[in-house]
């Protein structure tokens, strides 16, 4: 056995949503350091292009959007004009609305819930002859869908549809892997915790009250996002159908319970209304 061949993605081709900032751009990364091909779409095109510069001539910007079928199917489309065959997808691309119980609007339902749950599993849909294309028994395609912890945990903002999203994602991951894997199509997801980014504005301005919550005692690093997604992506995760794999210093396993007023003391919850 070798240890290299068991992770390395030399010969594959990827495309990541949101892939141009954030653990999107993370994953990007640890794909191309392992060996892959990786496109990378998301709204942004500046910000596309100038990850597939920073990142290297391995890394290749085609910017989409997924949030509606249309643009849904122009991406799909425009991939397959580049790549006739699809190793791994990333279902990474993911926004939040955060309101009062009483006054949240149902556009930002629709918003959160489109992009998070919807988005993978029509994107998976049109793009599902590239991935049937690549796939065989000896080196199945993979479909990674990037959950989050607030799929199991709840948060002191108000992000009802984002909350929901992401635990139907990781349900919806369950069923999609029990039928495509008859086709060599291995589907999971994976599940970050704390990560500093865009989205998660509050690790990273409040990183050391965050990491005071979490057993690992800090938060995560591109490195941690990377080397979660090539395991899965990898020939080492070929095994490894419909489960979540939690990518988050033991924040949705291994907290050991505490009272209410001890939470508000180590975070103030104040303070996490300013970071948003």
């Amino acid at each position: 056995m070798n240890l290299e061949d068991l992770f390395t993605l030399k010969g594959r081709v990827a495309l990541v949503t949101g892939g141009s900032r954030g653990i999107g751009r993370s994953i990007a990364q640890g794909f191309i350091a392992a060996g892959a091909k990786v496109y990378v779409t998301g709204r942004n095109v500046a910000d596309c292009e100038a990850t597939a510069e920073a990142l290297g001539p391995n890394c290749v910007a085609l910017p989409g959007d997924v949030s509606d079928m249309e643009k849904i199917a122009d991406l799909a489309r425009r991939f397959s004009e580049h790549e006739p065959k699809l190793d791994i997808l990333v279902n990474n691309a993911a926004t939040a609305w955060a309101a009062k119980f009483a006054e949240f609007p149902e556009a930002g339902w629709d918003r959160t819930v489109d992009l998070c749950m919807k988005a993978p599993f029509f994107l998976t849909q049109a793009l599902y002859p590239n991935l049937k294309a690549a796939a065989s028994a000896a080196r199945p395609a993979k479909v990674i869908n990037i959950t989050s912890s607030d799929a199991t945990q709840l948060d002191y903002l108000e992000v009802y549809a984002y909350h929901a999203a992401k635990a139907g994602l990781a349900h919806l991951t369950r069923r999609m892997a029990a039928q495509l894997g008859k086709e060599n199509i291995v589907v999971t997801a994976l599940s970050p915790g704390h990560f500093p980014s865009g989205m998660n504005r509050v690790a990273k301005r409040f990183e050391e009250q965050v990491s005071n919550l979490i057993p690992a005692g800090r938060v995560g690093t591109p490195e941690d996002a990377a080397g979660g997604a090539v395991f899965l992506a990898s020939r080492a995760g070929d095994y490894v159908l419909g489960s979540t794999l939690f990518v988050d210093g033991g924040f949705a396993s291994a907290r050991l319970p505490v009272s209410h007023l001890d939470r508000v003391e180590r975070l103030d919850p104040e303070a996490l209304k300013a970071a948003t």
